[in-house]
């Protein structure tokens, strides 16, 4: 089950849902208790229920403010507020987890809990069972009428470092008021065709290097080159699986350029037919033969 957590945190305990029958509140915060360590133990009584979601913040971060929408790489304990007992951690895992704060993919308690915060802050966040799962986690032991607490430290925020402008002969990155990529937009400067597949760091991140073979977590948009077709885009969901490094898994230009890139950086691809779909092209993501394709890839996670 890690190695799922791990690879698509909206496949399991971050998953979206409508929450069954709310429980009266029959505890507070005042009854939780956080150990210190590296791996933290949050010791929650029994039959512990609220019914509106609620937050507490034990260490005040300094970093940037979450907004909805954003994608944050944060460690959590989860405890069922029913029977007190932990029922998942990504403390011990070594990888820390990236999720997205999207409205439609992303448990709505989560997402309560964690905007607005900031990134280094150490909260926990009751969530009551109309913004869990909305359904019964048999491997979990939660019904959907279980209140969860979950401790989180909010370890990042993506993409990491400061921007940097993208050459003049590619199509300008445009972004929304959040600072979300939203596709391409054609210039007059900007070179009409691409034929050798490149990469642009836009933000450098400060994880570890991508090895070959690694399962990746990203966030992207794809577009077709020289024009204003987007053909696939994660943003609006999250990304929902693991992308395998590996020759014949994906398109060559992804293995060729996003192996050695750190975890945490926004970059750029630029992948020319023969470094994508060929001439048979697409025909599911409405790319013909010989399209160009570019794209912008937020960096997640690694394993």
């Amino acid at each position: 089950m890690r190695r799922i957590l791990l690879a698509s945190v909206a496949a399991t305990i971050f998953l979206a849902g409508c929450g069954g029958n709310g429980s009266a509140t029959t505890g507070s915060f005042d009854d939780i208790t956080v150990s210190d360590g590296d791996t933290p133990k949050v010791s929650v009584p029994k039959k512990f229920a609220v019914d509106e979601t609620d937050t507490k913040v034990l260490t005040q971060g300094e970093g940037d403010v979450v907004h909805a929408g954003d994608t944050v790489q944060a460690n959590y304990v989860a405890v069922n507020g029913r029977t007190g007992k932990q029922f998942d951690t990504s403390f011990a895992s070594g990888t820390t987890p990236a999720v997205t704060l999207g409205s439609s993919t992303t448990t709505a308690g989560i997402i309560k809990g964690l905007v607005g915060q900031k990134v280094g802050t150490r909260v926990l966040v009751a969530i009551a069972p109309e913004d869990g799962f909305g359904q019964d986690q048999a491997q979990y032991d939660l019904k959907t009428g279980d209140t969860m607490v979950f401790l989180f430290d909010i370890e990042g925020k993506f993409p990491e470092g400061k921007a940097k402008a993208l050459p003049k002969s590619l199509p300008s990155l445009q972004l929304d008021d959040k600072g979300h990529p939203t596709g391409f937009k054609n210039t007059a400067d900007m070179a009409k065709k691409q034929t050798r597949e490149s990469i642009h760091v836009v933000n450098q991140g400060t994880g570890a290097a991508i090895t070959s073979g690694q399962s990746v977590m990203a966030n992207y948009v794809g577009q077709i080159y020289g024009s204003d077709k987007i053909f696939g885009e994660t943003w609006s969901t999250g990304p929902q699986q693991p992308i395998v490094l590996a020759e014949g898994n994906v398109i060559a230009c992804w293995t060729d350029l996003l192996i050695g890139q750190k975890i945490g950086s926004r970059v750029v691809l630029t992948c020319p037919a023969d470094k994508a779909y060929g001439d048979g092209g697409r025909e599911d993501a409405s790319i013909k033969g010989g399209d160009t394709l570019i794209y912008v890839v937020d960096l997640l996670a690694a394993y």
